[in-house]
């Protein structure tokens, strides 16, 4: 059993986020700040992948990367890391965009994701895990 601290997002709870087209964050909403508990300041210019959990599989953020470059949306269940070294899972749906000034990026999306479809997908990551 883990001891790490787990943060469940509660059903209200939207966490959105914008990167460039490598991954750099440009925009996080209050939400992703206050579950990832980071500051804005401290994520804006970072890489998305600063609340990436170590127990993620390559394989899912390749099929994410692979999906995403070609121009369509991405869908899929992530654990996220926290600042204090807890962590968060969620059901994201990441989109290619355009903003505003003409840059492309990445608009990422998140909620909750139930105590059912957390069970299924770990055990898929922890198959993916063990290939690795």
């Amino acid at each position: 059993m883990s001891k790490e601290k787990e943060t469940i997002l509660d059903e209200y709870a939207f966490l959105v986020s914008e990167t460039d087209k490598k991954g750099i964050i440009t925009f996080a909403n209050d939400d992703f700040c206050k579950i990832a508990e980071y500051k804005l300041d401290d994520l804006i210019g970072k890489p998305h992948n600063i609340v990436r959990h170590e127990s993620m599989p390559k394989k899912a953020f390749e099929d994410l990367w692979e999906t995403i470059k070609k121009n369509e949306i991405w869908t899929g269940y992530v654990k996220n890391a926290t600042k204090s070294g807890g962590y968060y899972w969620v059901f994201a749906t990441i989109y290619p965009f355009e903003s505003c000034d003409g840059s492309q990026g990445y608009l990422s999306c998140r909620r909750n994701a139930s105590k059912e479809e957390i069970q299924q997908v770990e055990l898929l990551y922890k198959k993916w895990k063990e290939e690795e």
